[in-house]
């Protein structure tokens, strides 16, 4: 009996944490799953580019600043304990994701939208890096010696769970409305960040009737608690050599492998491969769904033979193979091709008086087409300046590509092997930082470097890869090198310096 309630007892930790860090990453990914659509809205029309470069500065802005929720919120859980901490943080991201819900856009408040949004985005980065750091302590504290890496492990789906449950609800959303309805100024595109509410009010429900971690309700008891958790955690020189260690040679290249497995490749199927939006979304979910039970497998195997060498291999493998998987994903789509025969298709012209104004016309291009086996839907737009006798042509652009469905699938397949090497990386990683520090500063000293890791080099992916894009135009795959460089750097520093110790008890 004793062990049964032991084991409930557990699967109840297990449940709570992941429910509760799920939801908050579900809060904190939507933003970036609708930054097109956000671009339009926030910011001024007339430089599409700009806007969309605009709202990623605003979406990397939350990474940013994580680390100074890790350290306040870590400080909060290493001197009250893990489960208020955490607790107020899940509030703390509900309540910012439902603001940005309600906040008018541009063309009704002007410059008061965006920055309004950048508040909430900032509240919502603080909130997630008490967060992390808590649920993966709390777990760990409760897992038995030997069985660390297996427990954590389940924490660290919920990354990948929250960006699925972020995709899915914005399909839902999206495929039961017209484009028009969805972009509106008060338009579906609102909706999943209205419905964060509502998983925020069931998880703060559930992790109310949740225990204190008993390793530090113990230190709590015996008075031992840290009296300052900051000083401790970085003015000793061993723990802050490991904090280093931990950044550099560890949290650094596994932020960037997220990143690019996930947030990455979900860009450039928009942008370079010029899918449309079911199918963009569709192929990530796929791949999601297929590779998020390796999260369990790589945690639970590095129980056995260590978490360095498994984390070290995630990042080798993105070295090696990035170039030529989103490589293989631009040619396979014919991209170039299709430009090619779009620019010199001949096609007849529709025209229409624009609404509301005497001295412009439309032509519009609209027609179907296939390439390569893939059907395009073509437009292109001239606009005729009656009054000024000036004609400017639009360029052609894709509107819309559907893949076949062997084309299909094969993108699903590259798509689970970016994702594949996330769970190398991320699988093991909780228990990794966990086993550096003692109990007493633990939430602290864990929290900082994997948020600077993943916040500020990770989160940094997707906003440096469209700048390098619209720099170097020549190269498609030139955003690249940023994660390529960043992961080179901490697989080599952690191959030097990493151990691949594993401590089967808690020790301090």
């Amino acid at each position: 009996m004793k062990q049964m309630s032991e084991a409930g007892v557990l699967r109840k930790v297990i449940g709570a944490s992941s429910l509760g860090t799920m939801i908050e990453w579900y809060d904190f990914y939507i933003f970036g799953m609708l930054a097109k659509t956000i671009s339009t809205e926030f910011f001024p029309e007339g430089n599409s580019t700009a806007a969309l470069l605009s709202t990623l500065a605003i979406f990397a802005a939350g990474f940013i600043v994580r680390p100074f929720g890790a350290l306040f919120f870590g400080r909060l859980g290493d001197l009250l304990g893990r489960k208020s901490t955490f607790l107020l943080t899940l509030v703390l991201m509900g309540g910012s994701t439902f603001l940005i819900g309600l906040v008018p856009g541009y063309q009704t408040i002007g410059i008061a939208a965006p920055l309004i949004v950048l508040l909430l985005r900032l509240l919502q980065g603080l909130a997630l890096g008490g967060e992390y750091g808590g649920a993966a302590t709390y777990v760990a504290e409760h897992a038995p010696p030997g069985k660390r890496g297996f427990y954590t492990s389940w924490i660290q789906t919920t990354a990948t769970l929250g960006l699925f449950l972020a995709l899915g609800v914005i399909m839902v959303v999206k495929m039961n409305m017209s484009d028009q309805r969805f972009n509106a100024e008060w338009g579906g595109w609102r909706y999943p960040f209205w419905f964060s509410i509502i998983l925020v009010v069931v998880s703060v429900y559930i992790r109310l009737k949740m225990e204190e971690s008993p390793l530090f309700a113990r230190l709590k008891s015996e008075g031992k608690v840290a009296k300052n958790p900051l000083r401790e955690s970085f003015r000793k020189k061993a723990n802050f050599k490991m904090v280093l260690l931990a950044l550099f040679g560890a949290a650094m290249g596994q932020g960037v492998i997220w990143y690019t497995g996930q947030f990455y490749a979900q860009s450039f199927l928009e942008t370079k491969v010029a899918l449309n939006f079911e199918q963009s979304r569709s192929i990530l979910l796929w791949a999601i769904l297929l590779a998020t039970p390796f999260f369990i497998v790589f945690g639970w195997l590095s129980d056995r033979i260590g978490r360095k060498w498994i984390m070290l291999a995630g990042m080798l493998l993105g070295i090696l193979t990035y170039r030529p998987i989103f490589n293989t994903l631009l040619n396979d789509a014919g991209t170039d091709q299709w430009k090619t025969e779009l620019s010199n298709s001949k096609v007849q012209k529709e025209s229409k008086l624009l609404a509301n104004t005497s001295d412009s016309l439309i032509h519009t291009i609209t027609h179907i087409e296939v390439a390569n086996g893939a059907k395009y839907i073509k437009e292109q737009t001239d606009t005729l300046k009656v009054a000024t006798g000036t004609i400017s042509e639009g360029k052609p652009l894709i509107k819309d590509k559907v893949l076949p469905r062997p084309v299909y699938w094969k993108f699903v397949g590259l798509v689970f092997l970016l994702i594949f090497y996330v769970t190398m990386v991320y699988g093991p990683i909780a228990a990794f930082l966990v086993e550096l520090f003692p109990v007493h500063i633990r939430y602290t000293s864990m929290s900082l470097p994997y948020h600077i890791g993943n916040g500020v080099f990770g989160g940094l992916v997707p906003f440096i890869g469209v700048l390098l894009q619209t720099t170097f135009t020549t190269d498609p795959l030139v955003g690249l090198w940023y994660p390529i460089g960043i992961a080179a750097l901490s697989f080599a520093i952690g191959l030097i310096y990493l151990s691949n110790k594993i401590d089967k008890d808690v020790t301090d």
